[in-house]
């Protein structure tokens, strides 16, 4: 490596997400250094449980860090942990972890997938379900606000404990700086999923508390998330190998990470996460509760004045893994590239199955007891058309967000689709999801995903950067583009109203017979 570059500056990104741990340490420049990842421990302690130890994420932090700097190490840079301007954390948003005065985890991470909050969903819904969408920016769904509930009233001797309730990104960052319990913090990207939050302006809603008896001071502190929060301590230097008192910034939520890493920094860019949650955001100027549809979140960007209108299909990246992993032949030889190429050759059909992706329940809106499905099955569907459904299904809702956002903003531009995560190497999938959205689908050509937009949050904390645009503007680069031929577009607005009327007879089905034990 040149001697110039060996003098850059430094700023580390780390994305604590479903499926594992992952970071890695940018030059000045956006230049990647170093990138280290290892997987998640998922817990199912009971049935409808899913959570993680707050601990093991936090030392998978330190071990990734470490990881970084021995790579950066070895590539010639000297005392690299010196040169590193600040760290940043985003982690998973729907989730919560308790935290004593210690600053410690009481809790194991509530995981985002954990729905044993279900009741308390219900009981937020039917009492309040209008004004904590309006005040929110989401309506009640399997997230921060029945979850603290599900702890007051179902663990009553831990919630007297409790100090603050926190995100797996936040805890990891107060535990690297020795936090206490009471400077536990959330930042606002994350407040859409509080239940109990006035985000337009960024503070609690003491109306929001009282009605469900909610003490206030278990509410985290907010801040904004390129605050400094701390900076790294004596114990956690000794570990990771980072220099003590590197500052450390609040970070922000995994996907709004992932969206400042496909350069959604300005009105008329969407993107498509294309991840373990298939997420779907539009991006405009205004706080604009989806009082109409109530599928939609409207979420704070990092970027002050602009925010996402989002919703998301809980695992929905993870449905074409368990496809592969139960219906391959006995040989292993069924891959998603054998799947696609053969679709590429099945022709426009409205007699194709249809899927229902909510494998683990509808989150935007929350019905919880929904399940997935296939619909339309014949004797000559095979396995290449269940898969076709698959990745239909996450594309067909996709549309039912967009017409949301649509009637909620009738002057909103959607001039592209960018696309990050996973999934956006399949091209039969981007062909699908720009089919239905009418709109071109655009690749990133940088890979890192949620840790480098993180990273660029730590950049714009430590001043590397004035402001998100001109870091967007040095670090992110789009790669190929994806069109629907637009000969296309009736066929999937004909597939989309099939598929809306097979969504809501599922859902009556539901409601007489839930899908649960």
């Amino acid at each position: 490596m040149e001697s110039q570059d060996r003098d850059q500056t430094f700023v580390i990104g780390i994305d604590i997400g479903t499926q594992g741990v992952k970071g890695a340490m940018f030059r000045s420049d956006g230049h990647c250094i170093a990138e280290y990842g290892e997987s998640s421990q998922l817990l199912h302690p009971e049935p409808q449980a899913i959570t993680e130890d707050p601990e093991f994420q936090y030392n998978s932090v330190l071990r990734v860090i470490k990881a970084c700097l021995e790579q950066a190490k070895a590539q010639g840079i000297n005392n690299a942990a010196s040169k590193v301007a600040a760290l940043a954390i985003d982690g998973q948003m729907a989730g919560i972890i308790g935290v004593g005065k210690d600053g410690k985890a009481i809790t194991p991470y509530d995981s985002w997938l954990d729905t044993r909050c279900a009741p308390y969903l219900e009981k937020m819904r039917y009492e309040a379900n209008d004004l904590i969408l309006g005040k929110a920016g989401t309506a009640p769904s399997i997230n921060h606000g029945p979850k603290k509930l599900w702890w007051k009233h179902e663990h009553p001797e831990v919630f007297a404990n409790i100090v603050k309730f926190v995100q797996p990104g936040a805890y990891a960052a107060a535990r690297l700086s020795g936090l206490s319990g009471e400077q536990g913090f959330i930042d606002r990207t994350y407040l859409h999923f509080s239940g109990f939050s006035d985000t337009a302006h960024g503070v609690w809603d003491k109306e929001l508390c009282d009605l469900f008896n909610l003490p206030m001071e278990k509410l985290p502190n907010i801040v904004e998330s390129t605050a400094i929060v701390g900076s790294v301590s004596k114990e956690a230097a000794s570990i990771c190998n980072l220099i003590q008192g590197t500052p450390i910034a609040a970070g922000c939520g995994d996907t709004v990470a992932s969206f400042l890493s496909s350069g959604a920094v300005e009105e008329g860019i969407s993107v498509d996460v294309a991840g373990t949650a298939s997420v779907f955001a539009c991006t405009h100027k205004q706080f604009a509760p989806d009082h109409k549809s109530k599928i939609l979140g409207c979420c704070a960007s990092v970027v002050p004045g602009l925010w996402y209108s989002y919703a998301y299909i809980n695992g929905g990246g993870m449905n074409p893994e368990w496809f592969v992993k139960n219906f391959g032949d006995a040989s292993g030889s069924l891959r998603f590239k054998e799947l696609e190429d053969q679709i590429e050759h099945l022709e426009d059909s409205l007699t194709l199955p249809l899927f229902i992706p909510h494998m683990a329940g509808r989150v935007m809106p929350g019905r919880p007891d929904l399940r997935g499905s296939f619909a339309g099955m014949n004797w000559d569907h095979g396995k290449v058309h269940l898969f076709r459904a698959i990745l239909e299904g996450v594309a067909l809702e996709y549309g039912l967000y967009k017409e949301a956002a649509v009637a909620l903003q009738p002057d909103l531009k959607i001039n592209e689709i960018r696309v990050t995560g996973g999934g956006q190497k399949s091209v039969v999938w981007n062909t699908m999801k720009s089919g239905v959205l009418r709109a071109p689908v655009v690749r990133i050509k940088r890979n890192q995903g949620a840790p480098l937009g993180i990273a660029m949050v730590a950049a714009v904390a430590s001043g590397l950067f004035k402001s998100f645009p001109e870091a967007s503007k040095k670090w992110i680069a789009t790669g190929d583009t994806v069109v629907c031929e637009p000969n296309r577009y009736e066929f999937y607005s004909k597939r989309l109203a099939a598929y809306r009327q097979l969504l809501d007879s599922m859902e009556r089905f539901t409601e007489t017979y839930p899908f649960k034990d």
